[in-house]
């Protein structure tokens, strides 16, 4: 029960009541010139989305600043074509030719150091990227993985697994070994309708 002072009243407990939250501080609107700079420049710094379309500034003056944005950010989106089977299909022998001397040509007199592979390997993976990119295949989601394996009299088994179309969808295995490793390089190429 509450106890009451003379008068009828409750006693005041101003000690135990909270502090009033803080003002919150107000958003700058799009629509004032002033702060239209302002948003563009926080929208530069926070966005990690494709811009499609952008609003032109006010003035010459946030041109400039638009001009900066617009072009680091903008990508060009593609409508659907309903394209149902690629313009030129993957032919899995010649990107396996290439893979295989880009192979030979990097790999000719390297020793295993497994330092070394693991950066060697990336740039080997951009390498063959860039070369079958240069065969035209559109469409094509080009997956590459490349495995160094030290020969230490083990035996290795390599799996993978996809969601895949017989039809459209292809891959390749590339192997140059030498006395300390064997080198894999493996393209997987998925048709993207």
């Amino acid at each position: 029960m509450e106890k009451r002072a003379r008068g009828g009243k409750p006693p005041s407990n101003q000690a135990s009541q909270p502090p009033p939250p803080p003002r919150k501080e107000r958003r700058p609107s799009m629509f004032e010139k002033e702060s239209y700079a302002q948003i563009l420049r926080e929208r530069l710094r926070e966005s990690f989305h494709d811009v499609q379309y952008v609003e032109p500034p006010f003035d010459d003056s946030i041109a400039d600043i638009g001009k900066e944005w617009k072009s680091a950010l903008a990508k060009l989106k593609f409508a659907n074509s309903y394209r149902m089977e690629p313009l030129k299909k993957f032919q899995a022998h010649s990107v396996e030719t290439k893979v295989q001397q880009i192979l030979k040509e990097s790999l000719e007199d390297v020793k295993y150091d497994d330092k070394v592979f693991s950066h060697l390997s990336l740039e080997l993976a951009d390498h063959i990227l860039l070369a079958v990119k240069e065969f035209g295949y559109h469409r094509y989601k080009l997956i590459i993985k490349v495995l160094f394996i030290q020969k230490t009299g083990q035996a290795i088994n390599i799996a993978s697994r996809w969601i895949w179309d017989v039809a459209w969808d292809s891959w390749v295995a590339a192997k140059h070994e030498t006395e300390t490793y064997v080198a894999l390089a493996l393209v997987f190429a998925l048709y993207c309708e």
